[in-house]
């Protein structure tokens, strides 16, 4: 796989990393990532995704742009109010970098159609805020193999793991909590959702390149008041009825 003059000048600055340079590069150009959600997570990790170079990116989501998006959700601007996010965003995506290529999917993620929104992926980010969409993600990428990061964020703090396998994200949220708070109930700062959707870039051009030591069966958590993060292990559930085989 060969890069154009333009490839070579955008990507100079991960041409000459010793973790990634041509061999990742080249790894990310022939990558597709699923985006589920295009939200406070999904929006700048699409953004650097794009900026870094991954050939495909899928975006999955069934919303259309609100004018309250827009002060966290940084893929879209006052103009695409109204409009469905995957078409906004894969504008956005294009006009960052028109060597990546966008596959729209205006569907909400299911356990039914879960299977075949995620198919061909390598990897998949969510970055949904509701618990039935987050555990039909993980059992479709478990059942099909392909490594998952998962975001969440909400007033001040927020996460970010990498399950592939076991311990799942199962695991971690063995069921949705009974009063699961959203952005919308709870607010967020809207910088948050930049620090978390860039960190699930990151983990997911480690992935894609074998670059680092990725988040896997860990979890990173940001504690955005206090300026501290902490990470810890998720330990696998031996009766979890996703990943545990049983």
């Amino acid at each position: 796989m060969t890069f154009s003059d333009d490839e070579i000048e955008r990507y100079a600055r991960h041409l000459v990393l010793a973790e990634l340079g041509g061999p990742g590069q080249q790894r990310l150009k022939a990558a597709r990532v699923g985006l589920v959600g295009l939200g406070g997570v999904g929006s700048p990790a699409a953004l650097y995704l794009a900026a870094a170079g991954a050939g495909t990116l899928r975006l999955i989501d069934d919303d259309t742009v609100a004018l309250s998006n827009l002060q966290r959700q940084i893929a879209f601007d006052a103009a695409d109010i109204g409009r469905p996010k995957v078409e906004a965003g894969a504008e956005a995506l294009t006009a960052l970098n028109p060597h990546v290529r966008t596959e729209r999917r205006a569907d909400r993620l299911t356990a039914a159609n879960a299977a075949g929104l995620i198919a061909d992926c390598d990897v998949i980010i969510d970055g949904t805020d509701d618990f039935p969409t987050r555990h039909a993600v993980n059992a479709a990428c478990v059942a099909a193999g392909i490594p998952l990061v998962s975001g969440a964020l909400g007033r001040w703090s927020g996460q970010v793991g990498v399950f592939s396998g076991s311990p799942c994200y199962r695991c971690l949220v063995p069921a949705a909590p009974p009063e699961a708070e959203t952005c919308a109930r709870a607010g967020v700062v809207g910088a948050l959702a930049g620090v978390v959707g860039a960190m699930a870039a990151l983990e997911t051009i480690k992935l894609i390149t074998g670059a680092g030591a990725p988040l896997a069966g860990r979890l990173l958590i940001y504690d955005g008041l206090a300026g501290a993060a902490r990470t810890v292990v998720v330990v696998a559930d031996p009766d979890c009825p996703v990943c545990s085989g049983n």
